[in-house]
Parts: structure tokens; C-alpha cells; sequence
């Protein structure tokens, strides 16, 4: 063999051996579907051809339709081939009648490139990143020390948190602030905990050393202001108000619930439990009161009283409402737009919206006007009464006939509304509410299910004697079931009839007759009827007893709250899927199931709302955690990891800290068992929290929004915060918790009432000065300085805020009668430090817990000069300033218009 061909054979064998190398070693393709190309579908190509609109027969939305034959009898995408998939082609046509996105400018060169690439590796789908969990997130390894520095940020790792955010620090070239100091940290610290700023036993506590950062914490979430100010927080997404909104905005009592959700953050109640307790209390075994009381999360929406509606068009809105509410809260999901077509953006599509819907669509509440069911609250000796009646029947009777008449006396359930009732004649539905019929008039009311039951029950009003009532079975010729008189009643109260025992579903005729009447006058007005099932028990005296008890618990007037209970299995309803979503446009029957795209669902769960909410907090939901732990951080740092809080959606913002998010998932699930108290303080106690929030415009420049986590949370207080803390530094503010809302002072005229004549009634005593989670929230007209610091009416849910900054902010903190009333009482503190430069030095240190700088002090020092020369000067105007002290000097007056010059101040409004 001659050398050139040995060399020849050589070069070949190892060129041979360099591409069988590189083609294992070659770099994997960057390109991934969500990050690269499902962003560019999203801008350009998914209006047209995604959940709403298909044209050409093509849709990018999911995988499935975007490889399947358009109307041109082929794919637009061959997995594979980019030179033969018309999808790329025509990204590249140069006639504009032809070239895709149709009459928009043209795709840049990268964007067509990177399209093609996609195609011709495979066209790989892909998975956005928030609809799977990673099973394990490994802590970044940091050279920062871990300690505690005031001079440096050497020691800035003060948790795991920390080494996210450092690292992320690292890669932009950017180091932490320093911590801030004591007083900033304590101020900011209780703020963010209870809502309030520190108290001064705490704070000197704490500034002189005698507990630690971390004592400071456990105490701060150790008292029941905690669940006072996170309760505010939660109530926003519960859409929680005291008035049923609409046009009438009636008024309804759900306080109860409200001090549900209070009592519930401060013992820690695991999120998971919250969560359950809420979406499905009535369905846990044997549930508890509380439990039931959780379920008025989803009786929070809006109930229309208006005449002439129609009561299952507004059931049905109601219906939805909570299914859109439940994914927005605890899914950081827009569900809403699937009501009427697929998703536009993400893998949600149109049928599973009902499929959501049938778990929800199967409660007792009807959008009947006393917003029925309602959970009665009776006394200690009324529950002793309760109690008795279920022994007894549970000795004499089963357990099944026992429950039936304990859960009537809970909540009144089952009844047929008058509502159901059809076909009158000489009568009619009063008010859409009422059976109202008059002489010789009748109604049916078809599929009555009596489970078995010899007596009838009425709820009804009448204001006339002697009105035989017939009730028979189908029509005015069939079986008599019942017959019986009603006379005159003091208001609406119930009956009991006999009535045939049947165990057929029947359709009834009912009829009135009273010849004593006048042609236009109704017998009665009739909101329910029931049945319960037979006690075959002997009617001996104990049994009369029993009964008679019976019929006066459920006619006693107790508070209620309205709940969530579910159909028995004879009022069960179908639930259709609406053509483009209207209510009124029914076809297929779907039945419940939950969305492909999330988590599996298990055999063992029941397919009802608690199956639901097991679903819900699955630790293989995807969403749940991560949706909880971005909505903590954003109260704590005025943004989440994922900024648009409301969606976590292919269109949401990308998360700024992924890995953090996710790791602060999985260990709010795993290592925290879902406690929202061990979850804050591990937040709190990182030295990502406790820098400071000064900046500079180098940061600035670099990082505007703070995305970065480079310094401290700097973000204007809530409404409700900004009210607080004027009642506390001037000492007004009232401890007292729970109960009905109350109505502190608002201007005049600001509620204007239809139809129910409802007034505002200025709360006396302390009830004046409670905290601003109380205040009566009447949806059509909210309370007037809320609303102006970005509070919201809730008539839908609320997951963020908006935040503005407006003069009108102003005009409130200086003339709002609660704001001038609190500056009033500081000044009154102010004035027992002696001369005026320690009055304002005193009553600047009470409000910011910080030294005020000379300049300040120079300022408001002129303003009290000013001040007090036109008080000594027009001693009249004292009276017109401050109404409500008739002693008040120029000294007085004067300190109050500083002490609500410092209320003003941007240090006061603000967290830093």
C-alpha cells in the first residue's frame, strides 16, 4: 500500500470519526416553543387563527389543530419540512394580498428565521412553563456570607431567598442595598404584618436590643391584628360587601363571613384547608358551622332584586361568576373568555368552561330576593332546642330522617321557590317572587319530589281569613293531595298542612278560592313550599312537643348568613353547554371534569365542588401554590415575581426569579404544609426584605421597577392602611374586632339610595374609630375615601389593585372629617411636649417613628406661625376648623394644621 493512500485511508477514517463525534456532541437546538416561538403566535398569528377566530380552517392554539388539514385540504405545518409548510411560506410571500399576518406589516428577519428553524426541527410544542411543577429547585451557591452587617451588604444572605436574589444580582452586574435602619425596618415590618405602625413597647423593645429581628416578627404574627390586615387582602378577591349590588343594592348581612376569613389567618389555617373550606364546606362530613360559614365565599355574589328579572338568568351569572372567580384567585388564571369561545392564548378551550361550570351548578341558591339558603345563628338555648329535636328523631326514627330535619332548621333546605311555579291562572308571580293567587286561581309547579313526606310547608304571607287552599296531583281534575284554609298572618311565617304520602315526582296544581275578596286582591303571597320526610314515630305527647319546637325554630328570627349548599340527588340540575355563550342558547349535556392541560385528575375525588377543591389543591396542581406565594410576595414587595398577578397565561409577564418561585412553591406545600404565617415570615426575614429602599439613579436606570430586588420595597399604603394609621397615631383608633360593619363619618349626600329608602347612620362611640375592614361596603356607593386611595365596590373579585396617584388623594387626607378629627387628637399629644419645636419634633416622630430633618422642622414650624396668628386673629374659623371641640385655642388649632400637614407627608403615606 503506497504511503498517499495510507495517508488518504488515515484522513478519511478520522474525518469519519469527527462527524460521527460531532453529531452526538453538537450543541441541542436553544429554541423552545414557549419562551421563543409561542410569544410570536401570540403577537401576530392568534387572533386570527386561534380560540376565536379559525380562518382558513387553521388554528395555532393547540397542538393537535395546528398539524391537522386547514380548508385546503392539507396542514399548514409539516413537522420537519419548513420549504413545503404554507405556514412559513407565507410569512415570506412579498404580495401583500398573500403574505401572513394578513394587512400587518411583515415578521422581521429573526422572527421568520426562528420560525423555521422551529419547523424544520420538528415543530416541537411545547408546555408554557406555568402548567407543570418541577419535583425539586436546587438553592444557586453564593460567596456571600450569611449574617448581618449594617455598614455592608456582606451580609445580606440571611435565608435561602436570598441566594436567588443575589445571584440574579450577580448576573446584572448589581449588589444589594444595605439593611435599613431599625426604626425603617420596624415601621415597614408592621406595617406589612398587622397593617399598623409598630407600637412603641415594641419598637424600643426592638431598637434597644431586648428581642431580636425575629422575636420581633413571631410577635407581630402572633397578634390578631394579623388576620385583621390580611383579611383585607382576601376579601378584595372574595369580592366580600354588605350590599348584594345591581340597581336596588340591597342590603344583606355577610359580617360573619368576613370574621370567618379573620379568625381563620390568625390561627394559620393551612391554605389548603382555606381553600377546601371555602369552595366546599357543606360537603366535608358532618360539617361544622364555621365550615359552613366559609362556603359565603361563593355566596359573595351579586343577587338581583329588581322586579321584572329574571331569577335564573342571574343564578346562571352567578353561577359563572364563581367559576371565573375560582380560577382567577386560586389559579392566576383569565378563565372568563371561555364562556364564549377557546381561550385566545391558552390551552383552555371552549366546552371546558361547562365542564368547570356542572361542579358549580348543582347549589340551592336560586337568586331569590332573602337570598336563600341562609345558615341561621341561634342562641345558646335555641341550640339546646336543636340539639333535642335531633335525638329525638335519631332515637325514634334513622339517621337520614334526623339530619333531613336538622339541616331545615340549619338553613331551611330543600324548598321549592315560588319562582318554579308556571301556567296561572288568575294570579300571577308578584314582584317575580311571590305566588300571588287570586279567587279561583291557580298554578302549577311541576317535578315536586316529596321524599315520602304527610305534611306540606309554606313560607307565606296573608293578609285575609278563611282562603281554602286545593292542591292535586297533574291538573284541576286529578287526585286531591291536600287541602287546607289559610288565614291572616303577622309577616311571612310558616305552615305545616297534611299532605297524601307519595314517593312519586309530581307535577301540582294549586288553587285558591275566596269569595270574601275583591277580583284583584291575592289570598296570599306564598315564597316556598317543602317537604320533609315522614317521622313514623307514634304521635304521642313527645312527639307534639318535639313538633311544636320544630315550628318554632323555624319560625324564629335569628341572624343568617347566606351559603353554599348542594342539590339532594332529586333537585340535581343538567348543565348544558351555551352556544357563544348564552344562557339562553342550551344545547349538549356535559358533565363535570377538569381542564386537560393541568393536573390529572384522581378516581378517588368525588366529581362535586369538594372533589373540585381537592383537585384544586392537589400538590401536582401546577398553579395553586405558585398562584399564593406571588400574591404574598406582591404585598410584601409591591410586585410579584410574576407582575401581572391576574394571569399566569402565556401573555402574563415572565416570572423575573422562576427558580424562586417555584422553590417557594414547592416549600410552601412540602416543608411549610401550606401555612401562610411560615411562609410570611420566611419572606420577612430575608435580607431581600430588610434592605434599604433608597435609590439612586443608576439603579434607576437600570432597574426602574425593582424587578431586580437591588433595594428595599418602597409602595404607597392601601386605603385602609393610610386610615389606620392616622387612627393610631392619634391614638382614636379602636381595638374592638368582629361583628356587624359599622359606618364611620363621610360627607353628606354620598349615599343616595334606590327604592329602600337606606340611610347612612354615623356609628356612635368606638364604633367611630374601628379599623377600615369594618366599614359598611355598599356596592354602588363605596365609602368615599376608600374608593379615592384605589379601594375597590367588589362587585366582581379583585386580585390587584390599582394603584394611582391623584390631587383628590390630597383633598382627603387634609379635609376629610376622620382624617381632621385624627390630626386633632395628635395635636392634643403634640401640645404636652412644652414649645412648639418639640410639639412638631414629637408628633414627627410619632407618625414615622423618625427624626424629623431641620429642614422639615424649619417648614412647619413657619406653618404653625402662620396658623396660629390667623387662629389669634379670627378666633371664629376655630370653631368652623374643629367642630367637635368647643375648647380648642389658637395653640391647638395651629398643631392641628401641622399634625395634618405631617398626615400628608409623603413618609406618612408610604411604606420605605
Amino acid at each position: 500500500m503506497s504511503k498517499k493512500y495510507l495517508i488518504a485511508l488515515v484522513v478519511a477514517v478520522m474525518l469519519g470519526l469527527v462527524l460521527v463525534i460531532w453529531s452526538k456532541l453538537k450543541p441541542v437546538s436553544t429554541i423552545d416553543f414557549s419562551t421563543d416561538i409561542k410569544p410570536i403566535l401570540n403577537k401576530n398569528c392568534i387572533t386570527c387563527h386561534g380560540g376565536v377566530k379559525k380562518s382558513g380552517g387553521f388554528s395555532l392554539l393547540f397542538e393537535s389543530e395546528a398539524l391537522a388539514d386547514t380548508e385546503s385540504g392539507g396542514p399548514a405545518i409539516i413537522p420537519g419540512n419548513a420549504s413545503k409548510s404554507s405556514f412559513i411560506q407565507l410569512l415570506k410571500e412579498e404580495d401583500p394580498e398573500l403574505r401572513m399576518p394578513y394587512q400587518k406589516p411583515k415578521l422581521s428577519e429573526e422572527e421568520i428565521a426562528l420560525l423555521t428553524k422551529w419547523v424544520d426541527e420538528g415543530a416541537k410544542w411545547g408546555k408554557h412553563w406555568a402548567y407543570s411543577l418541577p419535583e425539586k429547585v436546587a438553592v444557586p451557591k453564593t460567596n456571600q456570607r450569611a449574617g448581618i452587617s449594617s455598614s455592608t451588604s456582606d451580609g445580606f444572605i440571611q435565608n435561602d431567598i436570598d441566594r436567588f436574589t443575589f445571584k440574579t444580582l450577580e448576573n446584572n452586574d448589581l449588589t444589594p442595598s444595605l439593611p435599613a435602619e431599625p426604626n425603617i425596618i420596624a415601621r415597614r415590618l408592621a406595617l406589612d404584618l398587622i397593617g399598623l405602625p409598630a407600637d412603641n413597647t415594641l419598637f424600643e423593645d426592638f431598637s434597644t436590643g431586648k428581642i431580636s429581628y425575629e422575636n420581633m416578627v413571631d410577635e407581630l404574627l402572633s397578634r390578631d391584628s394579623y388576620g385583621e390586615k390580611w383579611a383585607s387582602w382576601w376579601l378584595d378577591q372574595a369580592r366580600y360587601a354588605d350590599t348584594k349590588g345591581y340597581e336596588k343594592d340591597m342590603g344583606r348581612s355577610m359580617w360573619e363571613y368576613r370574621d370567618w376569613v379573620i379568625k381563620a389567618l390568625n390561627k394559620d389555617m393551612p391554605y389548603d384547608q382555606f381553600t377546601i373550606e371555602q369552595l366546599a364546606g357543606d360537603l366535608l362530613p358532618e360539617p361544622s358551622v364555621d365550615q359552613l360559614i366559609a362556603t359565603a365565599f361563593h355566596r359573595n355574589t351579586m343577587n338581583n332584586d329588581e322586579g321584572g328579572t329574571d331569577d335564573e338568568e342571574f343564578r346562571v351569572a352567578a353561577v359563572i361568576d364563581r367559576v371565573n372567580t375560582t380560577f382567577e384567585v386560586f389559579q392566576s388564571t383569565t378563565i372568563g373568555c371561555v364562556q364564549c369561545h377557546s381561550h385566545t392564548y391558552d390551552p383552555f378551550k371552549h366546552e371546558e368552561f361547562y365542564n368547570l361550570m356542572a361542579f358549580f351548578n348543582n347549589t340551592r341558591d336560586e337568586d331569590t330576593t332573602e337570598d336563600e339558603p341562609n345558615l341561621k345563628f341561634y342562641n345558646e338555648e335555641q341550640k339546646a332546642k336543636v340539639a333535642k329535636i335531633h335525638e329525638w328523631i335519631l332515637k325514634n326514627e334513622n339517621k337520614e330522617v334526623a339530619d333531613a330535619y336538622k339541616n331545615f332548621l340549619t338553613y331551611s333546605e330543600p324548598v321549592y321557590h315560588g319562582h318554579l311555579a308556571k301556567n296561572y291562572t288568575n294570579g300571577n308571580l308578584a314582584d317575580t317572587k311571590w305566588i300571588a293567587l287570586r279567587n279561583n286561581g291557580s298554578c302549577y309547579m311541576n317535578d315536586v319530589y316529596t321524599q315520602g313526606a304527610d305534611y306540606i310547608y309554606l313560607k307565606l304571607y296573608s293578609g285575609i281569613d278563611a282562603t281554602k287552599v286545593t292542591i292535586r296531583k297533574d291538573n284541576s281534575e286529578g287526585e286531591i293531595l291536600a287541602q287546607f284554609n289559610t288565614n291572616k298572618t303577622q309577616g311571612r311565617v310558616v305552615q305545616k298542612f297534611p299532605f297524601k304520602k307519595t314517593k312519586e315526582k309530581l307535577n301540582l296544581y294549586i288553587e285558591a278560592e275566596n269569595n270574601k275578596i275583591s277580583p284583584t286582591t291575592p289570598t296570599s303571597y306564598i315564597s316556598w313550599i317543602a317537604f320533609l320526610p315522614e317521622i313514623k314515630a307514634n304521635k304521642n305527647k313527645e312527639f307534639y312537643q318535639i313538633d311544636e319546637t320544630f315550628m318554632q325554630l323555624v319560625n324564629s328570627h335569628t341572624p343568617t348568613l347566606p351559603i353554599m349548599v348542594e342539590n339532594l340527588d332529586h333537585q340535581k340540575r343538567t348543565t348544558q353547554f351555551f352556544e357563544k355563550g348564552s344562557w339562553l342558547m342550551k344545547t349538549d349535556t356535559v358533565y363535570p371534569s377538569t381542564p386537560q392541560v393541568l393536573n390529572d385528575w384522581k378516581p378517588e375525588w368525588p366529581k362535586n365542588r369538594l372533589g373540585f377543591s381537592q383537585w384544586l389543591v392537589s400538590k401536582e396542581n401546577p398553579l395553586t401554590a405558585r398562584t399564593l406565594v406571588n400574591r404574598i410576595w406582591h404585598q410584601l414587595f409591591g410586585r410579584g415575581i410574576v407582575a401581572s398577578l391576574e394571569d399566569m397565561g402565556s401573555q402574563s409577564d415572565a416570572p423575573s426569579h422562576p427558580e424562586l418561585l417555584d422553590w417557594l412553591a414547592l416549600r410552601f406545600m412540602n416543608e411549610h404544609q401550606w401555612s401562610i404565617k411560615a411562609l410570611v415570615k420566611e419572606i420577612v426575614m430575608s435580607g431581600t426584605y430588610r434592605q434599604r429602599s433608597v435609590n439612586s439613579a443608576a439603579l434607576y436606570n437600570k432597574d426602574p421597577e425593582n424587578k431586580l430586588y437591588a433595594r428595599g420595597p418602597r409602595t404607597r399604603l392601601s386605603a385602609e392602611q393610610i386610615r389606620d394609621q392616622a387612627l393610631a397615631v392619634s391614638g382614636l383608633l379602636s381595638k374592638k374586632m368582629y361583628g356587624p360593619s359599622v359606618m364611620p363619618p363621610q360627607p353628606e349626600g354620598i349615599w343616595q339610595t334606590v327604592y329602600n329608602g337606606g340611610q347612612w347612620n354615623e356609628s356612635k362611640g368606638e364604633d367611630k374609630y374601628r379599623r377600615a375592614l369594618y366599614t359598611y361596603l355598599k356596592r354602588t356607593s363605596p365609602y368615599p375615601s376608600l374608593v379615592t386611595f384605589d379601594a375597590n365596590s367588589r362587585e366582581v373579585s379583585t386580585v390587584r389593585r390599582t394603584v394611582t396617584n391623584t390631587p383628590l388623594q390630597a383633598l382627603v387626607t387634609l379635609n376629610d372629617p376622620v382624617y381632621l378629627e385624627a390630626a386633632f387628637n395628635l395635636a392634643k399629644h403634640m401640645a404636652k411636649a412644652g414649645n412648639v419645636d418639640k410639639s412638631i419634633t414629637t408628633g414627627y416622630y410619632k407618625a414615622v417613628l423618625r427624626e424629623i430633618e431641620k429642614e422639615k422642622l424649619i417648614a412647619l414650624k413657619q406653618l404653625y406661625k402662620s396658623a396660629f396668628l390667623e387662629f389669634e386673629q379670627q378666633p371664629e374659623t376655630i370653631r368652623e376648623f374643629i367642630p367637635f371641640d368647643a375648647e380648642a385655642t389658637p395653640n391647638i388649632a395651629a398643631l392641628t394644621i401641622v399634625a395634618n400637614a405631617i398626615m400628608n407627608l409623603d413618609e406618612f403615606l408610604t411604606k420605605s
